[in-house]
């Protein structure tokens, strides 16, 4: 009987002890998979306010250098956006630029990567492979020589819209918004041309942001698996942007990846009323914004930087993230979900994740959620190499 108080009166003791442990098998875990984050806005942030990758930009970006190998991130896929404008091919290259004077500046720790054996080098030396993503077909104007001198430039996938249509593929928000009429939805004949050529060049298809006529007209024209870089799960978040069951599916039958977006607005549908809430308390400052010529995705992170202390409190739980990535597995498994943050492309991410630094964090909920190591390794960037390397064959 003395032995057993004793040993009850030790347990107490023990509890630090195996939480460290558990720490400790976690980030041992997280160091040996290879992290992937499918979208990332930093150029496109930089370019507009003037911020430096490879500074200490704590406070005023998701992003910088130091914080990604803080967190652990060994592939980070660059988004090169602009909307649409008359000079976006000019501005695409202004901002592929950008990467290539950081990688010049810092070549012990990045590497632009292009294929497969430039990822395992990277990866190898510890450097961050850094790959290029464009976010929307309009930075092509309309010429396939354009995208093959982006592809030449390392750009590895274009989703084929952004919110704006282009003159050969139709996007979510102007389906959605009834701004194009149903027959003239999806791909145009040079669509397909774009979808074929991408194929030829290595370029994975994206389909975030695309419309559903869009989707399903590029899932039977590509011979390789896309990508969805940075959207979530209709069914928990009913917002155009984000995939119904059916879509997630045809993923699965392609073979492709769902790489699930950090954004507020995309992962619970009650932020968005409370967004609506706050941009009304602010609705003169945002009219005075918008008669000034900015867009609303400007408005909105200028007001949710200048009222901080408000916006703060309209982040979901970080569990809603874990939430998707559940039923994306339980819909179609495993292998067909990643992570593409969307960091410095949005104004509100889940509580916990204020950066780069903070992806050991979703490897410790997903531990805690009874994922394998295994299959944790894929959801962080396993998946995404598989269909990076399947788009090179």
């Amino acid at each position: 009987m003395i032995k057993r108080v004793a040993l009850f009166a030790l347990l107490p003791l023990s509890f630090p002890f195996l939480f460290s442990c558990a720490a400790h098998k976690t980030a041992k875990l997280h160091k040996e998979a290879i992290v992937v984050d499918t979208h990332n806005d930093f150029i496109s942030k930089a370019v507009e306010k003037g911020f430096v990758f490879d500074a200490n930009n704590l406070g005023k970006t998701h992003s910088d250098l130091a914080r990604m190998k803080k967190g652990g991130l060994d592939v980070q896929i660059f988004s090169i956006w602009c909307d649409a404008r008359p000079d976006a091919y000019a501005f695409a290259n202004r901002e592929i630029d950008s990467l290539y004077a950081y990688v010049a500046r810092n070549p012990s720790r990045m590497k632009l990567v292009t294929n497969g054996a430039e990822l395992d080098e990277a990866i190898k030396n510890k450097q961050l492979a850094s790959m290029i993503g464009v976010e929307g077909g309009h930075m092509i104007e309309d010429d396939l020589s354009k995208l093959e001198a982006l592809a030449k430039r390392g750009a590895r996938y274009m989703t084929l819209t952004w919110n704006n249509s282009t003159s050969w593929a139709s996007s979510a928000a102007d389906e959605y918004n009834n701004k194009i009429p149903e027959d003239k939805r999806g791909l145009t004949d040079f669509g397909v041309q774009v979808i074929e050529k991408m194929n030829e060049l290595g370029v994975m298809v994206d389909l975030s942001h695309v419309g559903e006529k869009t989707f399903l007209d590029a899932i039977a024209t590509t011979t390789k698996p896309v990508i969805v870089s940075h959207s979530c799960v209709h069914a928990l978040c009913p917002v155009a942007r984000n995939l119904k069951d059916y879509q997630i599916s045809a993923i699965k039958l392609n073979k492709g990846v769902i790489c699930l977006n950090f954004f507020s607005g995309f992962l619970d549908s009650s932020f968005n009323r409370k967004n609506t809430t706050f941009m009304a308390k602010r609705k003169a400052e945002a009219d005075s914004m918008r008669n000034a010529g900015l867009q609303q995705f400007f408005i909105e992170d200028h007001l949710y930087e200048k009222y901080k202390s408000e916006t703060e409190a309209l982040r979901v739980p970080m569990n809603v993230l874990l939430d998707h990535i559940d039923y994306i597995v339980k819909r179609i498994g495993v292998d067909h979900v990643g992570l593409g943050s969307d960091f410095d492309g949005i104004n509100s991410a889940p509580q916990q994740l204020n950066g780069v630094q903070d992806f050991p964090k979703i490897t410790a909920a997903l531990k805690k959620r009874g994922y394998s190591n295994e299959d944790i390794k894929k959801i962080l960037g396993g998946n995404v190499i598989r269909v990076f390397k399947a788009n090179l064959n």
